[in-house]
Formats: C-alpha cells, sequence, structure tokens
C-alpha cells in the first residue's frame, strides 16, 4: 500500500466517486412528484422502452438512501483517521526540525557502520586470497 498521503488522496477520490454514484441513484430511482403547487413534470422524449426514472418503492427507496449516506459517512470518518495520523499535526517546527536532525545523526551512524563493514569485508578478502595464493598444488 502506499504512503499516507497517497492512501488519503485515495480516499479522497472514492468519496468523491460515492458522492457521483449516490447523487445518480437518487436521480434515476426517485418517485417523480410535484413539491409545489407551481412544479409541473417536464415533458422528455424518450425512446420507446426508455424511461425517465426507474421508481423504486418507497420503503426501498429509503433504505438504499439510508445506505448511501452511512457509506458517505463511514469513508468521511476513513479520511478524518487518514488526516490524524499524518505527521506533523500534533508536532511544531522545532520539533519537527529535532526530529529531522535526530534521523541524520541515525543515519550517519549507519553510514559509518557500513563503511566499517566494508572495510572488514576486503581486510578478509585479502587475507583469504593471501591463504588461497599460498597453497601449493602437489
Amino acid at each position: 500500500m502506499g504512503d499516507r498521503l497517497t492512501q488519503l488522496q485515495d480516499a479522497v477520490d472514492q468519496l468523491a466517486q460515492q458522492f457521483v454514484a449516490s447523487i445518480h441513484y437518487i436521480n434515476r430511482h426517485h418517485n417523480l412528484e410535484l413539491l409545489g403547487p407551481g412544479d409541473q413534470i417536464r415533458d422528455v422524449k424518450l425512446e420507446p422502452g426508455q424511461e425517465e426514472v426507474d421508481s423504486h418503492p418507497e420503503d426501498v427507496f429509503k433504505a438504499s438512501q439510508l445506505e448511501l449516506a452511512q457509506d458517505l459517512i463511514t469513508k468521511e470518518q476513513q479520511i478524518e483517521l487518514l488526516i490524524s495520523i499524518l505527521p506533523g499535526l500534533d508536532n511544531s517546527e522545532q520539533d519537527q526540525e529535532r526530529n529531522i536532525k535526530e534521523l541524520e545523526e541515525e543515519l550517519k551512524a549507519a553510514e559509518a557502520q557500513r563503511q566499517e563493514a566494508i572495510k572488514e569485508k576486503e581486510d578478509t578478502m585479502a587475507k583469504l586470497d593471501a591463504v588461497i595464493r599460498s597453497i601449493r598444488r602437489p
């Protein structure tokens, strides 16, 4: 899995897709009802066999709306969790600089150990080479 920022971006993209899917579902499956006395249902020229909306029964539609809302809330909470674990939100600039310096020191120590291991390997290889060359074949 990617780093935290990539996870956050993926979650935001998924939330946007969920918004679009929710709006599409509601637009496609609502009941055609007048909301006020001045409202009119517009006439749309549709191809034969095509319906403007595919109305679902009221209880199914409400249950679907509830599920869509819960999915949106869950995704939003996941995004908030990802944001809360991002580094630096609770650290001041000085704390972050101190952490970077500590990491640089650790890196220097690790590099020194690596160089020492390389030198030890080269010494061992030189000794082994000397031993191999000193052996005479019968």
